[in-house]
């Protein structure tokens, strides 16, 4: 079967890889397969970021769920996190965000969450699929294909597939509608600012918006507590979502921070599930140091369940050391908030994260949420009455480089006998001081390399040994 989603839902170049068409056929597929899931005529809120092809792939994605029999609320320009908590809040069947997360302008996807605010499973997933795989309909590089070419048929199809199978296209009264809901963003401000709790009024942060989805939210609830706001990078035009800016460009907010003499910088990315801080002195805090802080915190407080944390292979061995030292234990799951919040899950841990800023507080919220995370750790601030540069010294990285080679195809790497002599001949020089990581992008034509340790020099050399076998073997040519 063709693979639409990866990581996080449906991605690619907007109009081009993820067409409208395509947005119709997922979005009348998704209404089918949650229709035959919960035995309900779906009922879906719908958000999006402020790309300039959100508006055509959320009329073409509520078009295809309207006519599955869905109701659609439309939400607007929401954050990922806020259409989670809105799909439970406003007892929605399901929930769809139209993002393509921290990715370039061009790009966009659509992701989905249960009645619960999560992410779908991927046996809802692998469902989609095959309901768009059945009906034919255009996909990432044309034609999808139908069961004679290879996709999913009736009599192989699990429940919620054969139900998506059977579809009958309804008529008359039954077609979807839309229901407007006038009260969801004030709902969404409020469970922030319930998360915030006390003691914020006249804090000074700085807000870097992305130009994305954090842009009508963020400042609103800061203001709302009684910070004093600076924002910046808060004027999408469609086109400058993500661009030198935000959590993946945090140079600029450290400048305004040191400018302005703030206490806190937080930037967001552009559907503002990801946060990454910045200290009073200008200095980056990132993910595994947020954690680290609010970890700490937790754990004074007893909220932290079995004194433990859950992040990525990704995290840097500074935080699994900060947390060692504190009597803390470090899970590692596979790259992916949805990893690291089923772990969390079957662990009932209340506390998880990536370096790249997305923070699960299950106590809160079960997706990452930028703005709510950095309300809680401004909380930390006041609480202890330390600044952001004290807390977070708790975490010293150990050196570590990431490179992303550009390859030809991103299949079979494991495969390649070069590739993985220079993985263990690495991981060999290494020992047990470092750490080695080699896994394929998602969402991009890119080879990940992660080499960690001690001795900057070596590990730099590592990473780019192992990069370079990775380009001999699968290289497009460009870097």
């Amino acid at each position: 079967m063709t693979r639409l989603f990866g990581t996080d839902g449906v991605r690619g170049v907007a109009n081009a890889d993820l067409t409208a068409e395509l947005a119709l056929a997922l979005g009348r597929a998704a209404g089918q397969v949650l229709a035959g899931r919960w035995g309900v005529r779906p009922r879906v809120v719908v958000g999006r970021d402020t790309r300039a092809s959100g508006e055509m792939l959320e009329a073409a994605l509520a078009a295809g769920l309207m006519s599955a029999g869905a109701t659609v609320v439309p939400l607007g320009v929401m954050t990922t996190p806020g259409v989670s908590y809105l799909t439970t809040a406003l007892g929605a069947t399901g929930g769809a965000v139209i993002s393509a997360s921290h990715n370039p302008p061009e790009y966009n996807g659509i992701k989905f969450f249960d009645p619960q605010g999560r992410k779908l499973p991927d046996e809802l997933e692998e469902a989609v699929e095959a309901a768009v795989l059945r009906g034919g309909q255009g996909g990432p590089s044309g034609a999808l294909g139908s069961p004679a070419a290879g996709g999913a048929d009736a009599a192989g199809a699990t429940g919620a597939e054969a139900g998506a199978a059977a579809f009958v296209p309804p008529v008359g009264g039954a077609v979807g509608r839309r229901e407007e809901a006038p009260d969801a963003g004030r709902r969404y401000l409020e469970h922030l600012r319930r998360a915030a709790g006390p003691g914020l009024e006249g804090l000074h942060v700085v807000l870097d918006c992305a130009h994305g989805a954090a842009t009508p939210w963020a400042p609103a609830v800061w203001r709302a507590v009684g910070a004093r706001v600076t924002v910046i990078h808060a004027a999408p035009d469609g086109t400058n979502i993500n661009v030198g800016c935000g959590s993946t460009a945090p140079q600029a907010l450290a400048e305004a921070v040191r400018r302005e003499g703030a206490d806190l910088g937080l930037a967001f990315d552009g559907d503002a599930d990801r946060v990454i801080a910045v200290d009073e002195r200008g200095r980056v805090v990132d993910g595994d140091a947020i954690l680290a802080v609010l970890a700490l915190d937790m754990a004074r407080r007893g909220e932290l369940p079995d004194r433990t944390v859950v992040a990525t292979v990704m995290s840097n061995l500074g935080l699994e050391r900060a947390l060692k030292a504190a009597g803390l234990r470090l899970v590692r799951t596979r790259v992916g908030d949805r990893h690291v919040f089923e772990a969390m899950e079957q662990g009932g841990y209340a506390l998880g994260g990536e370096q790249s800023g997305h923070i699960i507080l299950r106590r809160h919220a079960v997706t990452g949420d930028g703005i709510l995370t950095g309300l809680v750790l401004a909380s930390v601030m006041v609480r202890t009455g330390q600044p952001l540069s004290q807390l977070a010294s708790v975490v010293q990285p150990v050196p570590q480089v990431l490179l992303n080679v550009p390859v030809k195809r991103r299949e079979g790497w494991e495969d390649e006998p070069a590739i993985q002599a220079a993985i263990a001949a690495a991981r060999q020089r290494l020992g047990e001081a470092g750490r080695v990581l080699v896994r394929a992008s998602g969402t991009e034509p890119l080879i990940r390399v992660m080499v960690e340790g001690d001795d900057e020099a070596l590990v730099r050399e590592l990473a780019e040994s192992v990069a370079g076998a990775i380009r001999r073997a699968l290289g497009s040519g460009t870097d």
